[in-house]
């Protein structure tokens, strides 16, 4: 873990050198903006840990129901054609398994209830430069995505004989962290002096075997530092190792507050 971490710093300070050099000349101050925002992401796909699989699918009312905590922002830095991006989701969710886990003696029912408890971090960082800067702005973008999974296997009501958990309960936990690199671009053009509309995706690898992340929203801008921003968002991931599996899709809507400043 501790290289992937120490590579993501790495891009994020050749990434603040490479702006601080290349826009020196700009007559343009730099510009910042931090968006707060709520995705009520719903989630399927399969999740794993320590050799023991199951399906999840959950809607985002499912999510919302059982979201015991979450942050999510994201905060810009501009000046001339470069732009600078943080963003940091954090979420700590239950959810109901598919009623089946798949280990060491296969696939096997459950007979009560499967209880999935995941907290999820997700931290990315990207370098984008414009490319295209008329009425339409298109811009080419690099970085790096961090994502950290803490999760919980549960049977909640009664063990079922043949499912086999690492140390003979009815219990399994584990953690996993990886980074990705990505590359992507964004694409903002505006219908008005106030609305605009906002589509963005990415792709890439590295510590898992491909993760992809597309956007699509619009932007209303109400004040002059501020704008109303929502759409729809979907991020997938294909992640196996040593017995941890996060297979999984978070798709749902979004609805975020820009303060420029």
């Amino acid at each position: 873990m501790n290289h992937h971490i120490l590579t993501a710093l790495s891009l994020a300070t050749l990434g603040w050198f490479a702006v601080q050099s290349c826009s020196a000349d700009e007559p343009d101050g730099w510009q910042y903006e931090f968006t707060p925002y709520l995705m009520t992401a719903g989630l399927n796909g399969d999740v794993g840990v320590r050799g023991v699989t199951t399906g999840v699918d959950a809607s985002f009312g499912d999510i919302l129901d059982n979201l015991d905590a979450g942050f999510m922002g994201h905060f810009m830095a501009g000046k001339g054609p470069w732009t600078l991006g943080l963003e940091a989701v954090y979420m700590n969710l239950e959810s109901e398994s598919s009623g089946a886990v798949t280990g060491p003696g296969g696939m096997v029912s459950v007979g009560g209830r499967l209880d999935v408890d995941t907290s999820l971090y997700i931290y990315q960082g990207t370098v984008a430069y414009r490319v295209l800067d008329d009425a339409t702005r298109v811009d080419l973008l690099g970085g790096v995505r961090f994502t950290e999974l803490d999760a919980d296997l549960r049977v909640a009501v009664d063990f079922t004989p043949g499912i086999v958990f690492p140390g003979g309960g009815n219990v399994v936990s584990g953690s996993e962290s990886w980074a990705d690199f990505v590359i992507g671009a964004r694409v903002l053009h505006p219908l008005s002096d106030t609305w605009a509309l906002m589509g963005y995706a990415d792709l890439g690898g590295g510590g898992s075997d491909f993760t992809y992340q597309l956007m699509a929203g619009v932007n209303w801008t109400f004040g002059e530092n501020l704008s109303a921003k929502l759409g729809w968002r979907y991020l997938d991931w294909d992640y196996e190792d040593d017995g941890s599996v996060w297979d999984m899709a978070a798709s749902g809507p979004y609805l975020g507050l820009g303060i420029r400043f």
